[in-house]
């Protein structure tokens, strides 16, 4: 279980990063951060790997928090055609 921050991007509809609030974003790189924007906090909650989210495993944040800090859930795309 992990103690998590969701901030949405204000440059991208519907790009979230997930953090560890413990560490908030000191281990998301700069690079991200710039392309990102200004973080709005969205939400915070307890994330264990039961946990049901809308577009994203839980299994699979809890690992990415763990392995680099950051989780970036992109927009959705529709099928046959490239993100930008």
């Amino acid at each position: 279980m992990r103690h998590v921050i969701v901030y949405k991007s204000v440059r991208v509809a519907d790009m979230y990063l997930f953090v560890d609030q413990r560490e908030g974003l000191e281990r998301v790189p700069a690079a991200l951060l710039q392309r990102f924007g200004a973080p709005v906090e969205a939400l915070r909650f307890e994330l264990t790997a039961e946990r049901r989210l809308s577009r994203s495993e839980a299994p699979v944040v809890l690992d990415a928090l763990a392995k680099q800090g950051f989780y970036l859930q992109m927009p959705p795309t529709i099928e046959g055609q490239a993100r930008e």
